[in-house]
């Protein structure tokens, strides 16, 4: 792979390392995307193209162990991908093979992704017995400036023989979910009521609907080609539609074949009907080269709003992240009804789900599109409802978040997990955490301090707020033993911790991470309470029921919740001290890779619940969420001390009993280890960089990229080693560079200020406002105030510490 600052470029074909490149190839514009698979060759081992629209999910039931079980899953849409070719010579009585990366007379194989111009090349060269040689060039693209778009160009060059290419370009609805291999033993047909057809100008189409979601999805497709002299022809089956045309070539004359494809689902705005829709957008379009200029405008317009200067292989690998980021998460999601799905749209894996991801991105998000923040904040407002009648069948009040949210966001955790060293389907207790609701309420403050949007705050988001707030309170109990109240039966960010040792039902009780951020809910619900507008409060508080009493007893909540400690530092949860410590070598030597814990135990018939053991973050996660400042504070506020010598101790207690099986994991450590052991942060650094590109995680990335690891890399470098907070109508800067990362830069839009720009080096900070800000930026440094006016740059030396 070579290293260009704004490419990647994979030399070579590797069957083995195919599916891996395909999700890092991924095409997208916040719509949709395509993985960057073979167009050429057939789905198999080494191929899995796959299509995913945001928010288009289908509900399967399958029988699992015995058991009838229910999934929703983010569907494998149509490929319009297919596009095969061979080689019709003149002086030979028949077409040659049909050719891909499989076929033996493959000489050079190269794939480019271009980040700054959003799209995906793709060279081939063949050779024949004979002699005869073809190189194939295919560019294609998920138009980011008109979302219903794809488009691929594939020009072919002969060398040492002239005749005729024949094309198949094809549109392909004979697919399956079948990329992830654990998940094979459940139901995975997912379209039904298949459609082809074509029109007389050559245009063709396909037309299906989900099973049980009922969403009708339509693609139509329009084929140009160069020289023309050829012939063409539509073919139709049951499930496909495929144009097979001729073009002719001959040496230092190559040929163009260009594909565009529409592709619109019943899940459109202003849509009356998918296919009309489709067969009107493909014809309408214009040529390819138009489009790519259009294409490569839209992209320039989003590099310019998410500027990020740091040096480097570590500079190229965050603007591949951010580039995921973008492709999942564009302008254009602020248009849609959809979640942060944990994989991007990139595979298949969590089956499309959202989880409590967004923690992670939204705060990268708050500070360049706040839009889209804003529309992935109002997926979970809508969704609201079902939280409430959650909660009231768990017997509470409030609102209960799903740990895995889908269309309607009901609970889609599944109840059954696989273990593939076992073969054994186990339960599954993860929709036990609760902490969502916290992470969900985290996210609208710091959307609100970030964008200054009170009107959101003041109506939609004080009411999640208040409502998840609610929930914590309902499901607390007081211990006159410990004169405290306790939060029992949940599930912590430590998901291999599910329940005790020998216990007979599954849940902890006193997760440090549930306890302390609950407290932070109910904190940040009655400041709410107390600063909204005598306009809004009334009739939100009538509505909501909310009466004084009730806030009395969330005060005293914040106030005593229980956070267990052990020999001087934060517990994980209640009993955590007492678990055995794991032979940590023993199985380092013995397995080498131990990141997948519970399923080496399980497979022994062992359980992580014995041990001292965590599969990510959990405690720490809390230096994640909050600075230093503020973690004391809100341990002050329950009443525990909470020095630098406690939580030094806590981070050097966890530290060594973490085995990562967690993306997100290296990304908290690196965080919270920039402030406390600088010198040991850049190895969590570096392996959250490297997460996605060297699948640390096994086989994991080929399933869909991990996008809350890659957008809280993003986020480290914008808050982590600036120390930024926007809070109190201004932004907060402590910076703590790395070594490894003494210079970098960011660009920012904060409140109503766009293209603020900041430079951060080990000695200085400066900072950049433009001439188009409407007032002054107000700015504390390391708790140094100053204002800096639009159109001027200050630079500060840095004071010790």
């Amino acid at each position: 792979m070579t290293a260009p600052a704004w490419t990647w470029t994979y030399e070579g074909y590797d069957p083995e390392e195919e599916r891996l490149r395909e999700a890092l190839c991924t095409l997208g514009n916040g719509r949709f995307a395509t993985r960057g698979a073979a167009p050429e060759a057939p789905r198999g081992p080494a191929h899995y193209p796959g299509t995913y629209a945001a928010g288009v999910y289908n509900r399967l039931t399958s029988t699992v162990a015995g058991r009838r079980v229910e999934n929703e899953d983010l569907v494998n849409l149509p490929d319009w991908l297919p596009l095969r070719y061979r080689i019709r010579p003149a002086d030979a009585d028949g077409p040659g093979p049909w050719l891909s990366p499989d076929h033996p007379q493959l000489t050079g194989h190269r794939r480019t992704l271009d980040l700054r111009r959003g799209t995906l090349t793709r060279w081939s060269s063949y050779e024949d017995g004979a002699g005869r040689r073809l190189t194939v060039t295919e560019r294609r693209l998920v138009h980011m400036a008109e979302p219903d778009l794809a488009v691929q160009r594939a020009v072919f060059t002969a060398e040492g023989w002239a005749g005729e290419v024949e094309v198949e370009a094809g549109l392909d609805g004979d697919v399956r979910n079948t990329g992830v291999a654990r998940y094979r033993e459940l139901a995975d047909t997912h379209l039904t009521d298949w459609e082809t057809g074509s029109a007389d100008d050559g245009v063709y189409w396909l037309r299906c609907r989900t099973v049980a979601s009922g969403i009708t999805v339509a693609l139509a497709a329009r084929i140009r080609a160069a020289p023309r002299g050829g012939t063409a022809r539509t073919a139709l089956a049951a499930r496909t539609a495929r144009r097979v045309l001729t073009v002719p070539v001959r040496p230092g004359t190559p040929a163009t074949v260009d594909k565009t494809v529409a592709l619109h689902t019943s899940r459109d705005r202003a849509r009356t009907a998918p296919l009309p829709a489709a067969l009107e957008t493909v014809r309408r379009a214009p040529a390819v080269p138009r489009l790519l200029a259009s294409h490569h405008r839209a992209w320039q317009h989003l590099w310019r709003q998410v500027r990020l200067d740091v040096p480097g292989e570590a500079g190229r690998i965050l603007r591949l992240h951010v580039f995921h980021v973008l492709q999942t998460l564009s302008p254009h999601t602020a248009r849609l009804d959809v979640g942060v799905p944990a994989r991007g749209l990139h595979g298949e894996a969590y089956r499309g789900h959202v989880f409590w991801d967004e923690l992670f991105v939204l705060p990268f998000l708050n500070l360049h599109f706040p839009e889209v923040s804003r529309a992935l904040l109002d997926y979970r407002h809508r969704r609201l409802p079902a939280a409430r009648r959650a909660a009231r069948e768990a017997g509470r009040a409030g609102a209960m978040y799903p740990w895995q949210s889908g269309s309607d966001g009901r609970e889609e955790t599944q109840r059954l997990h696989l273990n593939p060293r076992s073969g054994r389907w186990l339960p599954d207790h993860s929709h036990l955490q609760h902490h969502v609701g916290s992470a969900i309420a985290y996210n609208v403050w710091q959307y609100w301090q970030a964008s200054g949007d009170t009107a959101f705050l003041h109506t939609k988001g004080a009411e999640m707020l208040l409502e998840v707030a609610r929930f914590w309170a309902a499901s607390a109990d007081w211990d006159p033993a410990l004169e405290r109240y306790r939060i029992r039966g949940v599930v912590g960010p430590d998901e291999y911790h599910d329940g005790y040792p020998e216990a007979d039902r599954p849940g902890l009780d006193d997760n440090a991470y549930t306890n302390v951020t609950a407290a932070w809910v109910l904190t940040r619900a009655l400041d709410l309470c107390r600063t909204l507008p005598e306009g809004r409060r009334r009739p939100l508080f009538e509505r909501l029921e909310l009466s004084h009493d009730e806030r009395q007893h969330w005060d005293d909540l914040a106030h005593r919740l229980y956070v267990p400690f052990h020999r001087g530092v934060i517990s994980q949860f209640a009993g955590y001290g007492q678990l055995a410590e794991l032979d940590w070598a023993g199985y380092r030597a013995r397995y080498g890779d131990i990141r997948r814990l519970d399923r080496i135990l399980e497979a022994e018939g062992d359980t992580v619940n014995r041990y001292q053991a965590s599969k990510q973050a959990d405690v720490l996660m809390l230096g994640y969420l909050f600075s230093p400042s503020e973690l004391a504070g809100m341990l002050g506020q329950l009443g525990y001390l909470l020095d630098d010598d406690v939580w030094r101790a806590t981070v050097d207690h966890y530290l060594h009993r973490t085995c990562h099986g967690s993306t997100l994991s290296a990304v908290v450590h690196a965080w919270v280890l920039a402030r406390v052991r600088r010198d040991d942060a850049w190895t969590y650094c570096a392996e959250a960089l490297t997460g996605d590109i060297a699948d640390v995680q096994g086989g994991t990335t080929a399933e869909g990229i991990h996008l809350g690891a890659m957008a809280g890399t993003l986020d480290f470098v914008q808050r982590g080693m600036t120390g930024l907070e926007t809070r109190e109508r201004a932004l907060w800067l402590d910076p703590a560079p790395l070594p490894q990362l003494s210079k970098f830069g960011v660009r920012i839009r904060y409140r109503r200020h766009r293209d603020i720009d900041l430079r951060i080096r080990t000695d200085r900070v400066r900072i950049t406002v433009p001439e188009s800000a409407h007032a002054a930026v107000r700015v504390r440094l390391r708790g140094r105030p100053f204002t800096v006016a639009p159109g001027t740059t200050r630079r500060i030396d840095l004071p010790d510490g």
